[in-house]
């Protein structure tokens, strides 16, 4: 079973468009939301030291290996890679 986790804040255009790909390819996944989050709480500072320090959102893990955000999943969803990650 693929685990896909997505770190998210509410208007956020990049969040959106890497969600609606997911649904799209009619994906599960557990979105967990920083929203009101300050850089110190825990579920914060989690998602700081899976991404390497990145500090934007989304943040995409697909079986706890860190995709990146969502460019990063767009194009590996246009290059087929996605796909073979998702076997």
């Amino acid at each position: 079973m693929i685990n896909i986790e997505i770190y998210t804040k509410k208007n956020c255009p990049y969040c959106d468009r890497a969600k609606k790909l997911l649904i799209k390819k009619s994906l599960n996944f557990t979105e967990i939301s920083i929203d009101n989050l300050q850089l110190s709480n825990n579920i914060v500072k989690t998602m700081i030291e899976r991404s390497n320090g990145r500090t934007t959102v989304p943040q995409i893990f697909i079986n706890n290996k860190h995709i990146g955000g969502s460019d990063d999943l767009i194009l590996l969803n246009d290059s087929g890679k996605l796909d073979i990650l998702l076997k």
